[in-house]
């Protein structure tokens, strides 16, 4: 029989569209995305048992895909609801609800989980558990490669052929953790998690947790909440829409439809059409910084990042703090109300005090990226050979904030240092500023300038979990002050000491320690060392006068060397590089003081 070419391509599409469905094979649902991803869920546990794409199957054997360690013995239904296959999956054990949605054509799990109440042990992720034969490699790769290594720490700090990795050096932080996947020869994993999937998690928007896991098996990870650095209490109800996808290999758009959940009947889904925004204007932020606005209430948290003009993501109605971070410091707090189909408008302009000071170590922008190990510690253990050393000394004038250590331990590593130069004139009482990111097991400064010694502070509010040798660093902020007499200061060189102050004690890397942000001595300019100094403060002014005092201080040399990011480019009696690498500029700091930011 001869079949027209019209007839022959609607055969065609009736085939193609066909594939697309859930059935039963055995005690599993088996859903054929109809394009090329087959995957089976089972009756009974609601574990992803399969995850054949393109013919091959992904899924480890020994271990499935899941919620946590698996949901037990759960309630699980299976159909085609609205034109999409819906699984859900009611654990028996636990307050969770999980989802599991495909649309035809799309080789994708739409996922969102639903709970009521705390999950033990403490800790609430979608966990892929994949071959790694045929999925290589990790997030980061190959930072959280763990085989073949030897546990240093825990169970989940290993040293592996002279370098340390842990599956906590694959995160990101939120803010920008939209997209991350393992992959192998043609193919790609990957977990999408538009901002809204966030709203019920906890943390705000510089939380980062596990990604991935590269040991016998390839675990691919979304941590919804945890209590890894945690600063806030669990969040209930609906996370997501968020993704499991699979590609050929390319980095799939962070930007997907979830709307048609709300033809699927899922728990705490609030539609678009149920939710409002807020727009205004950041200002205040200096240049070279970036600026974050986040909202949050009990219920939810958002944020956008701007520097300038924004629009909130759509959000649940209700009233919400409101927040402006220079960096990762919070500069401005008020709050605002939120009504569904509406838009707020609600302006935030940054409140940071702008001190005159004598030097300042860093930026306080809640980061310690610019110090010593500060471009490392977030994908290696602070025993890494490949760090420097700890401890360290910073002289105003001529050392760059790399010589400053981003952290000081108790028993390990040594003081930070810094040396600076007085003249007569500036004998005066002044102010110290210590600002740190997280501290582990009680730890806050001690201080001493020459032989005077700084009273000790408080106790910062305890986080029970260990911090940089997992690679975090966000914490609470502390900031510490101390009024210094004028008897404490000498005419010529004079040396502050920081080192650390707690009840606990421990063992090397895990024994009290703080991160930085920045430090600054507070008080009056004038001459130091034949050098006229002005008065500086974080925000300033475009005038002759600031132009003249910014080329004044840069006096260093731009004759065939780049300075990196973060590092020092000018400053008063500086003689190092003032040219920055590509995508950076030098950025005007204090008369002591320039740095390489982007």
């Amino acid at each position: 029989m001869r079949i027209s070419k019209p007839l022959m391509w609607a055969f065609c599409v009736r085939v193609t569209f066909a594939a697309f469905g859930i059935t039963t094979s055995g005690n599993n649902f088996e859903v054929d995305t109809g394009a090329g991803l087959i995957y089976q869920v089972s009756k009974s546990t609601g574990d992803v048992v399969s995850l054949k794409y393109n013919g091959v199957e992904y899924q480890d054997s020994s271990k499935y895909t899941h919620i946590n360690s698996g949901l037990g013995t759960s309630t699980v239904s299976g159909s085609l609801v609205s034109g999409y296959t819906k699984i859900t999956i009611q654990s028996g054990g636990l307050p969770v609800t999980q989802y599991i949605v495909s649309k035809s054509g799309d080789p994708t799990l739409y996922l969102a989980t639903y709970i009521t109440g705390e999950v033990d042990p403490g800790e609430l992720r979608w966990i892929a558990r994949l071959k790694k034969s045929v999925l290589p490699t990790g997030v980061r790769h190959p930072v959280s490669d763990t085989v073949g290594g030897t546990a240093i720490e825990g169970s989940d700090v290993y040293l592996v052929n002279g370098q340390t990795r842990s599956k906590f050096y694959s995160s990101e932080r939120f803010v920008e953790d939209n997209v991350h996947g393992v992959t192998g020869s043609g193919v790609g994993v990957w977990m999408i998690i538009p901002p809204q999937a966030y709203e019920t998690s906890s943390g705000g928007p510089f939380m980062r947790d596990i990604n991935n896991q590269g040991g016998s098996v390839q675990e691919l990870y979304w941590y919804m909440n945890s209590g890894h650095v945690r600063t806030e209490p669990w969040r209930m109800g609906l996370k997501g829409p968020y993704a499991m996808t699979f590609t050929t290999g390319s980095t799939p758009s962070a930007n997907i439809d979830t709307s048609f959940f709300s033809s699927l009947s899922i728990n705490g889904y609030v539609a678009q059409s149920g939710r409002g925004r807020v727009s205004g204007t950041v200002s205040g932020i200096p240049s070279g910084f970036e600026g974050v606005v986040h909202w949050y209430n009990n219920d939810n948290q958002y944020w956008a990042k701007s520097t300038g003009s924004f629009t909130s993501p759509y959000m649940k109605p209700g009233t919400y703090t409101m927040k402006l971070y220079k960096g990762e410091l919070e500069v401005a707090s008020s709050s605002v109300s939120v009504t569904a189909g509406g838009t707020t408008s609600k302006s935030i302009a940054s409140t940071e005090a702008n001190p005159s000071i004598v030097w300042r170590v860093g930026q306080f922008d809640g980061q310690p990226f610019e110090f010593k190990n500060g471009d490392k510690f977030l994908r290696m253990h602070p025993s890494d050979s490949r760090m420097s050393s700890w401890g360290g000394t910073y002289t105003v004038g001529s050392s760059s904030a790399s010589a400053f250590p981003m952290a000081v331990f108790k028993s390990i590593g040594g003081s930070a240092i810094v040396k600076f130069t007085l003249s007569s004139s500036q004998l005066v009482q002044m102010t110290l500023r210590i600002g740190t990111t997280l501290s582990f097991a009680g730890a806050r400064p001690s201080v001493t300038i020459n032989s005077w010694s700084g009273s000790i502070p408080a106790a910062p509010v305890k986080i029970d979990s260990r911090g940089v040798t997992r690679g975090a660093y966000r914490g609470y902020g502390e900031q510490y002050t101390w009024t210094v007499p004028a008897s404490a200061f000498v005419s010529g060189t004079n040396t502050l000491t920081i080192g650390v102050a707690s009840g606990s004690d421990g063992t090397d890397y895990l024994s009290p320690n703080f991160i930085f942000d920045a430090v600054e001595l507070q008080g009056p300019s004038g001459s130091t060392s034949g050098t006229t100094t002005t008065a500086t403060t974080t925000t300033r002014m475009t005038t002759t006068a600031t132009t003249a005092a910014t080329t004044a201080a840069t006096t260093g040399s731009s004759g065939g060397c780049t300075a990196a990011i973060y590092a020092q480019c000018g400053g008063s009696g500086f003689t190092g590089c003032t040219n920055c690498v590509s995508g950076t500029t030098c950025k005007y700091s204090n008369d002591w003081y320039s740095q390489c930011l982007s």
